[in-house]
């Protein structure tokens, strides 16, 4: 099969970055599913774990976001068949979604919804993902939950993912940051109910929320723990899906809580629990099909080559890209 293959931790400006390569098929287990991939989303987890690639005469499959069609089904799945239509975000310590085909866990794939393309799919199941693990698991919010969140990274694939997500399930209002026009218009258009500029933080939170915010969900949390401090109530609560920040004892004082959320956890580990990534991803299909969220591609790729997500990657590397950019057969 083709695929598309990262060798070594070479910058992007390389074309032996990410090279088309002929693999085998891949092997599916009784619980899998074997996928021909239709279009894949890049995230900044593909560009950290290609940069990071130290092997290079092993090929590793990136890819955590995918829609396609089941080719063939394990023989201890259920609910799913020949033909199906599906989204799944995939797990970090198996072959990604750079490749024709792609064997998955059915228990973190779902039917992806039925009124969008697979290059609209394909933007959503991991910052999907990410954003309800953070609303449900960690911050533990429902449709009766009110107060005030800040986005920190309005715009970005997450951000854009979590503003819809908590407008469409939850009562809360969104802060969202942003520090150009193109990016408050995005983050507006995803429902933003009032944008805060991320360069005075502090400042423009305080305005917009003067009684300060009950949730921040955090893409950028270096040098941000002590404004988070500050613009939150007491007994608040942070959750980061980015790591390398420094001290949190600014938090103490206001008796506030740390999350940190990682959306491959519940399938690197094989939680008991698994399954709560299918359920998540059918309830956002089913959200998309009520009108109730849009994808957030913003930048298409036609043609499933490796010059392309090479492409893909260099957008993302460049920190401005605002939603998704998505590669498509």
């Amino acid at each position: 099969m083709h695929a598309i293959a990262a060798f070594a931790g070479l910058p992007i400006e390389s074309h032996e970055a990410l090279v088309d390569v002929e693999l085998p098929m891949p092997d599916h287990g009784p619980l899998d599913l074997l996928i021909r991939v239709e279009a894949v989303s890049v995230n900044p987890v593909d560009v950290k774990v290609r940069v990071s690639r130290s092997t290079p005469e092993s090929p590793r499959l990136l890819g955590y976001d995918g829609a396609g069609v089941v080719e063939a089904v394990g023989t201890e799945v259920s609910g799913f068949a020949p033909g199906d239509h599906v989204w799944w975000a995939g797990d970090i310590a198996r072959a990604g979604s750079n490749a024709e085909y792609q064997a998955v866990d059915h228990r973190i794939v779902a039917p992806m919804p039925s009124t969008w393309s697979f290059a609209d799919a394909a933007a959503l199941p991991l910052t999907a993902l990410t954003s309800l693990e953070a609303f449900r698991d960690h911050l533990r919010l429902d449709s009766r939950s009110e107060g005030t969140l800040l986005m920190v990274g309005g715009a970005g694939g997450v951000g854009s993912a979590a503003i819809q997500l908590a407008k469409a399930t939850t009562g809360l209002r969104v802060l969202a940051t942003a520090g150009r026009e193109a990016s408050a218009e995005w983050a507006t258009a995803m429902g933003a109910d009032a944008i805060v500029d991320h360069r005075t933080l502090a400042e423009s939170v305080r305005a917009a929320a003067p009684d300060g915010v009950d949730h921040v969900f955090s893409s950028f949390t270096r040098g941000n723990i002590e404004t988070y401090a500050a613009v939150g109530k007491p007994f608040s609560q942070v959750v980061a899906i980015d790591g390398g920040f420094e001290d949190v004892a600014p938090l103490k004082a206001k008796s506030m809580s740390l999350h940190l959320e990682y959306m491959f956890a519940r399938a690197l580990h094989d939680a008991a629990d698994v399954g709560r990534q299918g359920e998540y991803l059918t309830e956002v299909a089913h959200l998309a099909e009520r009108g109730l969220i849009r994808t957030t591609a913003n930048e298409l790729l036609e043609g499933f080559t490796a010059a392309n997500l090479r492409e893909a990657h260099r957008r993302v590397e460049s920190s401005s890209m605002i939603g998704k950019v998505v590669v498509h057969r």
